[in-house]
Parts: C-alpha cells; sequence; structure tokens
C-alpha cells in the first residue's frame, strides 16, 4: 500500500515538473524532438508519458517563448531560447525556495 501511494506521488511530481525536466535538458545544449523527450523521460524515470501529454506541453513551451522548434527533416526538434536560458536561471537559484516548500508541505501541521 505505501509503495502504491509513494509511486502515485512520484508520478504525480514527474506531471507537475515537466516542463522544468524538458529546459533541464534542453539547457545541455541538445535539440529533442518530441519523442527524445518521452524517450528521455521513460529512461530517467521509467515513467510513459504520452505523445498528447508531451506534444501539448512543447506546443505551450514555444508559445510561451522558452523554446523554439524547428523541422529537421520530418520531425520537429526544439532548443531553449534566449527566455528559456533566464528562466532556467530563476529556476535553478529558486531550488532550495523550492525545497522548503515541499519540505513545509510534506511535515505535519504545527498548531
Amino acid at each position: 500500500m505505501n509503495k502504491k501511494i509513494t509511486e502515485k506521488l512520484r508520478k504525480r511530481t514527474i506531471k507537475s515538473f515537466m516542463d522544468i525536466l524538458v529546459l533541464a535538458e534542453l539547457k545541455k545544449g541538445k535539440s529533442m524532438s518530441g519523442y527524445d523527450v518521452i524517450s528521455f523521460i521513460h529512461e530517467k524515470f521509467g515513467m510513459l508519458v504520452s505523445s498528447g501529454t508531451i506534444y501539448s506541453l512543447l506546443y505551450s513551451l514555444e508559445r510561451d517563448g522558452v523554446i523554439e522548434g524547428t523541422w529537421d527533416k520530418r520531425k520537429r526538434v526544439y532548443i531553449l531560447t534566449e527566455q528559456g536560458e533566464q528562466d532556467m536561471r530563476v529556476i535553478t537559484n529558486a531550488n532550495g525556495e523550492i525545497h522548503n516548500l515541499l519540505r513545509k508541505i510534506m511535515s505535519p501541521s504545527q498548531s
């Protein structure tokens, strides 16, 4: 039962931070297609994500100006934009705040 709850929470967390996972991977300087993103998440976290979820996320990130997509033969590949680089710097600097927030959420309430 505990393992089932933990796995459900892990999947929820991955889905919630999927945009940051994609941006962090693109920050390494390589371009990625939607298929590459699906493969990356599966290899790193053992979780299969639907193509609809990934392409919706990629289109949203592109609309927000943090990634840019171009056609490479028959597939669309994405790179991080300057805005995406700036956003990743902010996210990286907020790492401690995110940890503290999660700690507060998970700790028993203090009355």
